[in-house]
């Protein structure tokens, strides 16, 4: 079973969800989501454990109170497939002119870009 948990404190260790959920059987996995960018921790993550005792853990856990933050503990849901983003139909901006004016900046989705400005 995958369980979702979310207002996790930021400063919480994986080892420490993992410990959490280790109370009610055996846990196979727990990952804090981390941003890309920063590498800090995004206040959720997943545990995967057996269907039974992830039942019995979500009962046990959910809105009880960890690291100071209440936690919302839940099956998780599968993941919503979203549609992959396309860069083709872009069109490109304005073009400069002789005189020193810049080109615009392209625009999405068959949307035009903006014209160029004086660049003086």
């Amino acid at each position: 079973m995958n369980i979702f948990v979310s207002n996790i404190n930021y400063a919480t260790k994986e080892y420490e969800l993992h410990d959490l959920f280790a109370e009610f059987g055996d846990v196979s996995s727990a990952k804090i989501v981390t941003d890309r960018e920063t590498g800090r921790s995004r206040g959720f993550g997943f545990v995967e454990m057996g269907d039974e005792e992830g039942k019995q853990a979500i009962e046990a856990l959910n809105q009880k109170e960890f690291n100071g933050k209440t936690l919302n503990v839940s099956e998780a849901k599968p993941r919503e497939e979203k549609p992959r983003r396309s860069f083709d139909n872009n069109r490109g901006g304005g073009y400069g002119n002789n005189r020193g004016n810049g080109g615009g900046y392209g625009g999405g989705n068959n949307r035009g870009g903006n014209g160029g400005g004086n660049r003086w």
